[in-house]
């Protein structure tokens, strides 16, 4: 099983990802996931240019280490399972990169006084995109290679239209489903998932108030407990599917051992949507 990890402590989740890292490839730079971990830490923490400490408060860096976790024990899986198309060093750099980066479209700048974060949940991803390019271009990434992130990153959004994705072949694109699988599942199986489910609810009702676009997801649930009554059936006839048959199965990678030994990411999924049941039983008996 997989050890304890703190996500709220990005030194912990970066010492699991390098070991991962340099497991997997013993002949990579030692010194390229904690470079890239630092830069995440100061872009959520207000150190980076004008940007100001992320203020989404379910979109927070945590959510983001939760990703980059399980996206990084995917990969591993896959690799120690042999699965082809092989994964090179420099696409998993990529993609933790990518994870690292992929919700910096809540960020706001200091002249940005109206509202959280949140009020960007409709075009967070292509905020994302647009950041990483800001961030790679300073730190001397080439265009193939910003644009490899931004493709990565496009494959996150509720309404993405991935075969319009320009991947440039198909281990890029295996590594971009990864990310949105890991994005799904860290969060999902958090063990606070079901408590943080009203501060979801809270940041799609702003973003509700601040879109264009009355028919867009967020502007689908009428208040905390219609989201909680929403989110089994979310999770089993949606992200279900979409992770066995979009994303072409990865989370199986996460079985440990692989391919018949528990999924720790689902178990402790199919436990929060239980616990979400209890809850509304629970208020129903209340009232």
């Amino acid at each position: 099983m997989y050890p304890a990890v703190v996500t709220k402590d990005p030194t912990a989740v970066e010492v699991e990802v390098q070991a991962t890292h340099l497991g997997m490839f013993p002949s990579a730079d030692p010194g390229f996931v904690p470079r890239i971990f630092g830069w995440a830490t100061d872009c959520f923490t207000g150190k980076y240019r004008d940007y100001l400490p992320v203020d989404a408060q379910y979109h927070d860096f945590e959510h983001t280490l939760q990703g980059t976790l399980c996206m990084a024990r995917l990969l591993r899986g896959r690799h120690l399972a042999g699965a082809e198309p092989f994964l090179t060093e420099e696409l998993m750099r990529l993609g933790v990169l990518a994870i690292l980066l992929h919700d910096t479209g809540y960020l706001k700048k200091h002249e940005d006084i109206e509202g959280t974060g949140a009020k960007y949940t409709v075009t967070h991803v292509s905020r994302s995109a647009e950041f990483a390019e800001q961030l790679m271009a300073e730190k001397g990434f080439g265009d193939n290679d910003i644009k490899v992130v931004q493709n990565m990153i496009r494959c996150t959004g509720v309404d993405s239209k991935l075969k319009l994705i320009p991947f440039h072949s198909e281990p890029e694109r295996m590594v971009g489903f990864a990310l949105a699988t890991a994005d799904l599942l860290g969060q999902l199986a958090a063990d606070d998932y079901v408590e943080k489910l009203p501060i979801l609810y809270a940041e799609f009702a702003e973003a509700a108030r601040f879109s264009k676009d009355p028919a867009h997801f967020v502007s689908s649930f009428q208040s905390v407990d219609d989201l909680m009554r929403k989110t089994p059936g979310f999770w089993g006839g949606y992200v279900r599917n979409k992770l066995e048959n979009t994303f072409v199965g990865l989370y199986r990678f996460l079985a440990d051992p692989y391919p018949s030994g528990p999924n720790l990411y689902l178990e402790r999924i199919e436990a929060n949507m239980e616990r979400v049941r209890e809850c509304r039983r629970q208020r129903a008996e209340r009232d």
